[in-house]
């Protein structure tokens, strides 16, 4: 568990340096090619392909995706962070090392937590490079999440059309749940504004996970903050740091959502470990553990003790950011699972 708790701190590292690159302006002839949703290659998870998403972390937790009566559409995070020609603020949906990168991070330790409440689709899109976050070139960093957007949004008409259509006899599509992290949420947020805030496909949506990004609660005129483990047509959020910490270039503001994934209420009551029913971490089943991670909602975001074991003094980081998803992966499940079935008892 050390070694893994290490490869978090190097990737934070990584993060908190603010990489300098990709170099130079963004250009057209820089961009990679526009993926094909048609094409399996450009799906991380599909419900009829072997991958990430069909593990769990547990003997006792089952892929249920075969049965699944709803589908989870999950929008990765940023996975690229590292050289790729130095000029490239998209990357490529057909890069092999970066995809596994994504597959064997997010795909497992994050959206595998739903499969069983539902199908997965996540589909690659060429993702704005991590230096989008921190560049000074905010037209640079605006093209290449605008460009990352316009695959996520080709990924789900495809989906509509082609794994969720109007059922010609209820007239109806199967419920949906939207699951992201990151920059993941980013699009997710844009995705829930432009196809189901106020329009007919809000009537399919089961609930959504915006996790590790603020969002405020009223970003969306009829989509409300989940109050209840049961509620439906709403979303759930929140941003983990440790238990204490406050960053020092964030305002507390109580506008700003918080789930707390222990309880699934916005209150600021605490949440203690015992109610963890399962962590993860980059071993995934060997990692697997209970009542390791609590939770409290705190001024706009998540408040959770370092959790404690054999070498954790040398886990010095305050932002628990990239496992915002596996300090509290069985509850996830679990309450994924319980809206969908309060979705179809509707």
């Amino acid at each position: 568990m050390l070694r893994n708790f290490l490869i978090l701190i190097s990737i934070f590292t990584l993060i908190s340096c603010s990489p300098k690159i990709p170099k130079g302006a963004y250009a057209e002839m820089q961009i990679p090619t526009v993926p094909d949703y048609a094409k399996k290659e450009n799906w991380a998870a599909l419900p009829t392909e072997n991958d990430q998403a069909d593990r769990t972390p547990d003997p006792s937790l089952l892929d249920l995706q075969a049965t699944a009566e709803a589908d989870v559409f999950w929008l990765h995070p940023t996975t690229y962070t590292k050289k790729r020609g130095n000029t490239l603020w998209n990357a490529p949906t057909d890069n092999s090392k970066l995809n596994k990168t994504t597959d064997d991070g997010t795909i497992l330790n994050q959206a595998s937590a739903f499969n069983g409440a539902g199908k997965i689709y996540a589909p690659r899109y060429r993702q704005a490079h991590i230096e989008a976050y921190y560049t000074e070139d905010k037209m640079a960093a605006k093209k290449a999440f605008g460009l990352a957007y316009s695959d996520v949004k080709s990924a789900f008409e495809f989906y509509l059309k082609n794994y969720n259509p109007i059922n010609s006899t209820t007239g109806k599509r199967r419920p949906i749940v939207i699951a992201s992290h990151s920059q993941g949420t980013n699009h997710a947020t844009q995705l829930l504004k432009d196809y189901f805030d106020g329009k007919e496909l809000q009537e399919n949506l089961v609930a959504a996970y915006l996790v590790g990004m603020p969002i405020m609660r009223d970003t969306f005129q009829n989509i409300k903050v989940c109050e209840t483990p049961e509620e439906t047509n709403c979303f759930c959020t929140w941003r983990t740091w440790k238990y204490g910490h406050t960053p020092k270039i964030y305002s507390p503001n109580n506008n700003i959502a918080v789930t707390n994934p222990l309880t699934w209420t916005t209150d600021s009551a605490p949440a203690s470990a015992e109610l963890n029913k399962g962590t993860v971490l980059q071993k995934f089943e060997k990692n697997f553990t209970k009542n390791l991670v609590d939770a409290k909602v705190q001024n706009g975001i998540l408040w959770a003790h370092k959790p404690k074991f054999k070498g954790s003094i040398f886990v010095t980081f305050k932002n628990y950011h990239i496992v915002d998803f596996n300090f509290y992966y069985v509850n996830v499940r679990e309450n994924a699972m319980t809206r969908v079935q309060a979705f179809l008892n509707k």
